[in-house]
Order: C-alpha cells, then structure tokens, then sequence
C-alpha cells in the first residue's frame, strides 16, 4: 500500500493510496458505465478483473472515493494509463495534477521506456507531465471491440 503525501492536500482532507482495499466498487462502476464517454457500458466482471490486474489509485476526500486511475504495467519497460477521473464536485481544484504526478512518481513506474494513454478532452492534463501526440503513427496498430457504439 502507498498512501500519497502532498502537505497542501493531505491538510484539506485528501489522500491518494494503492490499496485495493479502500476503493469503492461501486463508485469506480457507475462512473465509468454512466460518466464517462470511454467505458459506457463496462461489465462488472471485466471491471473487477481489470481491477485486480493493474495498479489502481483512488483519490479519497474524508474516506469516501472521489477519483481513480488504473495503470495496466509490466513494472519494467511500459505503463498504459486509463480510467482517470476525478467525481465532478471536485473538479477545478489540482486533483488530477496531483493524481497524475503521484501517478508519474511511484516507485514501481520508473524508469519505464513507454508511458501511453488515450484521452479526447484532457490533453491539456497530460501534456504538464511529458505526454505528447504518438509519434511514427504508422509502427502502432491496434484491435479495438467496443462496448457500445458510442465509443
């Protein structure tokens, strides 16, 4: 278990940890089933199993969930990062600068060769901590099945 330290936040009631033990199921569910534009439609087996095969951190505001972020890794050479988000109440407040730094700090995340991500609307987000647009496009491939059409 990591649990996060950042005076300015962990002051104000926040924290950031990796144990799967504290993370609220239910909270992670329904927003990416009903909230977000790139898990509509999730099962809640194949979230429980992606789940406990990455590395999750939960945002946590007087112990009730209020973000997430999964990183599927092999510890060694490549990290994909997925499932951000912060609940919207708390937006507008440095959370997910926080998250993604704590995120980029771990210490089972370094010295990683390749970091990768998608996002359609958090650029901006990303670039503040090295992720630029995929360079030589034409190497990557891809197999995409979504879940619904909307993605």
């Amino acid at each position: 278990m990591v649990i996060m330290n950042d005076d300015f936040f962990i002051k104000k009631g926040y924290l950031i940890s990796t144990d799967n033990n504290l993370l609220d199921f239910d909270v992670i569910f329904n927003y990416l089933d009903k909230e977000s534009y790139w898990s509509k439609g999730i099962q809640l087996d194949v979230l429980r199993k992606a789940i406990d095969n990455a590395l999750c951190f939960g945002v946590y505001y007087q112990q009730k969930q209020i973000g997430f972020a999964k990183v599927v890794t092999d510890k060694a050479t490549f990290a994909y990062l997925a499932d951000v988000f912060i609940i919207e109440q708390y937006r507008g407040l440095g959370l997910s600068k926080w998250l993604i730094q704590t995120i980029k700090q771990h210490e089972d995340l370094q010295g990683l060769r390749r970091w990768m991500l998608a996002t359609a609307d958090a650029h901006g987000l990303y670039a503040q901590f090295g992720f630029t647009p995929i360079t030589r496009a034409e190497r990557w491939m891809e197999i995409f099945s979504p879940y619904t059409v909307n993605n």
